[in-house]
This record gives C-alpha cells, sequence and structure tokens, in this order.
C-alpha cells in the first residue's frame, strides 16, 4: 500500500508537471511583426527575436515580411480586414501619417524610451505639429561620397572639405584617366536628386533650417539657397564619364565596385553590398561646403520604424517590446547587423564595420537634416519629390538650366501648397 500510495504521489506530481508546463506555454503571447524588409528575414530570426525572447520570457515574436513593392497595399487589405499583425514596420511621413489618422496606428508617446530621440528623429512618424509620434524610430540613412582610398593614394588625393578642393580633385582623376571621377547616372533620375541634390544641398540651405522655412513658406524655390544647388550640380557632367544619361543605379554601383571609377555619390545603404564586392579600400567625405569654416549639414534620412497596430488584442507585450526597440540593446543589434542602417537613438552606438563608422562620424562633423521633399511638400499634384529627380536630371544633362527648374519647381509646389504661393 505504501510503495503504490508513493507511486500514485509520484506520477500525479508529474501530470501536475505537465499540466502546469503545457498552462505557462498556452500563455505565451505572440507578436506578429509586419514588414517590408523580406531581406532581414534571417537578422530577425537569428539575432534581434532570440534577444528579445532571452529577456522577455513569456512573448514570442514572428518576423512576417511582404516583398517592398507590395507591402503597402498588402498592409492596407490586412488593416481593412482585421488580419494584421500586432507591430507594424512604419515608412516615413505620408503613407505612415495617414494610418495614423486612420486610427489604424497607436500614439507612442508614453512608450519608454521614446523621449530621448530628438525632434528630427521622431519627424518621420510624427503629425504636422509634432505633438504625436506614432511609430518608434529605428533607423535613418546617411548621404555622402565613398571613395576608392587605392585611387586617392595613387594619385595624390585627399578627401576634400570645401568644393573648390572637390572640383580640384575631380579634373585631375578626369586628367589622369585611369578612372571615371565619379560613378552616377542619370538614366533612373531618382540617383540624381537622391544622391546628388539632396546630397549636397543641405550646406545651401542650412540643413532643418531652410527645409522648416520652405515648407512654412518663408523661403521660396527659387532663392539662391535652393537653386545654387542645382548650378553645383550642372558641373558635375564633365566628370561622370562617357554615356551617364544612359546609365542605370545598378551600372553605377558596378563601375564604382570594379574599381573603374574614383568616387561614389552615396547612400549608407551600399556599405553592405560595397564590402562583399569591392576588392579595394574605401572610404567616406561628405558633402564639400563652400569654403573652408564653413558649418556643415548631411543628409541624416529617417528610414523605418515600428509602430503598433491599434486594434491588437496584444497590446500590453506591443508595448513592452516598442519600449525594448527603443532601447540600446536593440539599438546595438540593429545598427551592427545592417551596417549603413543608423539607430536613431540619442545614445551612442558602437559599430564594429569601418565604413559605416565612416558615416556615423558625419553626425559628430556636421549637423543632421532629412531630405526636403519628404514632409508635407509632396502631398500634392504635382509631387515635388518626384520633380526634383526631373530638375536634377534635367541640370546636369545641360537640358534645362537652374533658374528654369527651380522656377518651374516653385511654381507646381504654388499651384497647391498655400504657404508656397
Amino acid at each position: 500500500m505504501v510503495k503504490t500510495s508513493f507511486r500514485t504521489a509520484a506520477l500525479a506530481s508529474v501530470g501536475l508537471a505537465i499540466l502546469a508546463g503545457g498552462a505557462a506555454r498556452a500563455a505565451d503571447t505572440t507578436l506578429i511583426i509586419e514588414s517590408w524588409r523580406s531581406d532581414d528575414l534571417p537578422i530577425w530570426q537569428d539575432k534581434i527575436i532570440p534577444a528579445f525572447e532571452k529577456s522577455h520570457p513569456g512573448i514570442k515574436l514572428k518576423f512576417q515580411p511582404t516583398p517592398p513593392t507590395e507591402y503597402n497595399a498588402a498592409l492596407n487589405s490586412k488593416l481593412d480586414a482585421g488580419t494584421a499583425g500586432d507591430i507594424i514596420a512604419c515608412r516615413p511621413f505620408d503613407a505612415s501619417l495617414t494610418l495614423f489618422q486612420k486610427g489604424n496606428l497607436a500614439a507612442v508617446n508614453d512608450i519608454p524610451g521614446v523621449d530621448k530621440f530628438s525632434a528630427v528623429a521622431k519627424s518621420g512618424w510624427s503629425t504636422d505639429d509634432g505633438k504625436s509620434t506614432f511609430c518608434v524610430p529605428v533607423a535613418s540613412v546617411i548621404h555622402g561620397f565613398i571613395y576608392n582610398k587605392d585611387a586617392f593614394t595613387k594619385l595624390g588625393i585627399k578627401p576634400p572639405k570645401t568644393e573648390e578642393e572637390f572640383f580640384a580633385a575631380l579634373e585631375k582623376i578626369k586628367r589622369d584617366g585611369t578612372y571615371i571621377p565619379m560613378a552616377m547616372g542619370t538614366k533612373e533620375q531618382w540617383e540624381a536628386a537622391t544622391m546628388g541634390y539632396q546630397n549636397i544641398g543641405p550646406n545651401y540651405w542650412k540643413g532643418e533650417d531652410g527645409r522648416l522655412a520652405l515648407i512654412r513658406g518663408k523661403q521660396k524655390l527659387t532663392d539662391a539657397e535652393w537653386v545654387d544647388p542645382y548650378k553645383t550640380l550642372a558641373k558635375w557632367a564633365p566628370y561622370l564619364g562617357d554615356g551617364f544619361k544612359a546609365q542605370t543605379y545598378a551600372d553605377s554601383q558596378n563601375l564604382f565596385t570594379l574599381g573603374r571609377a574614383a568616387i561614389y555619390p552615396a547612400g549608407s545603404w551600399e556599405v553592405s553590398g560595397f564590402n562583399a564586392q569591392a576588392n579595394f579600400k574605401m572610404g567616406v567625405f561628405f558633402p564639400p561646403v563652400k569654403k573652408a569654416g564653413d558649418e556643415c549639414y548631411i543628409s541624416d534620412h529617417v528610414d523605418i520604424a515600428l509602430g503598433m497596430n491599434a486594434k491588437s488584442k496584444n497590446a500590453d507585450a506591443a508595448k513592452k517590446f516598442l519600449a525594448w526597440v527603443a532601447s540600446p540593446e536593440f539599438a546595438s543589434i540593429y545598427s551592427n547587423e545592417l551596417p549603413g542602417f543608423f539607430s536613431l537613438q540619442s545614445t551612442a552606438v558602437d559599430l564594429k564595420d569601418p565604413l559605416a563608422n565612416e558615416f556615423l562620424f558625419g553626425r559628430q562633423q556636421c549637423k543632421s537634416t532629412i531630405r526636403s521633399t519628404y514632409q508635407i511638400l509632396s502631398r500634392g499634384t504635382p509631387n515635388l519629390e518626384n520633380e526634383t529627380w526631373g530638375a536634377s536630371v534635367n541640370v546636369i544633362n545641360g537640358t534645362e538650366t537652374p533658374d528654369a527648374a527651380a522656377k518651374r519647381l516653385q511654381t507646381g509646389l504654388a499651384s497647391w501648397y498655400k504657404p508656397a504661393q
């Protein structure tokens, strides 16, 4: 009887343990994360998710990406149907602002750590008045120029700091003839605006001061601050190599990574790909200032954030996850696993990648701003962002003067945007 009693008690204990374990597993909350960054799936599975789940027992994460070109439409369909995930990857500005205005994204002002982000960092995911933030900023990309260090050493060129030094370097490379001075084409248009006009422009319109003055109608696109970058851009044409008008974005990448071009007008998103493809040492320099001693500005453009589905049934768990996204631990993992995508947190991140670190050094040297056309100014027709593509291409190709391009853009903006009138 005694043996049977002990055996019965032991079995009962095992049964209770199994039931308890099952209950614990049943209590786990799974958060579904919607994103367009399908290339990031391995990083989430191997690095980000294990780190979060280790410190947050009871909450599981599932990263569920959609191809970038399909993301907006697919996400809207899921939100309308009530089948969207708990966490939403937020593109900057109007697409996400519309989701918030429709009640699809919850405000994140009260998420611990959000107050540590600057107004510029939050600008892509805040209301126009800046009072409500609806996604936790994750990363930005920084503009500048990537250069072939071996080519510069061979030709005795130092990274230029002023425009005079910049064009002297281009002329020296051209005269030598070994390298195309600068790899950028105008066929796909967006590069001329993004890596051209928006890259060098902040030094002319003084970063955030000029950008906000344009939004408020205090400056016009016909003012010197906005026309002069086009005049400088027009001077690039002789240094872009034969056939640049038919040159695609991929062509430009290949010309540089194969060692045939000395300079590449860049965004930091190129870091990983260039590290894998180039067999030479690379460095970064930032848009040259007009004269030595001038304050410098860089385009440190907000790129991605994470928000909460306002109708999520797992709001408490989602808020814990977003608080972790706002932490230095997340920033360190994300920035090092995706070199060239930089944390927007105020806390400095120790980066392992040398080229990414050179881009990040721009924040210490220069003041940060975002692309001038992305907030508010591209909501109407004609769309200022798309018009800036065409204008940048035209002035480089020589089919439109900088003054004429600026006048056309200002007229288009004033046709629908009251402060510009």
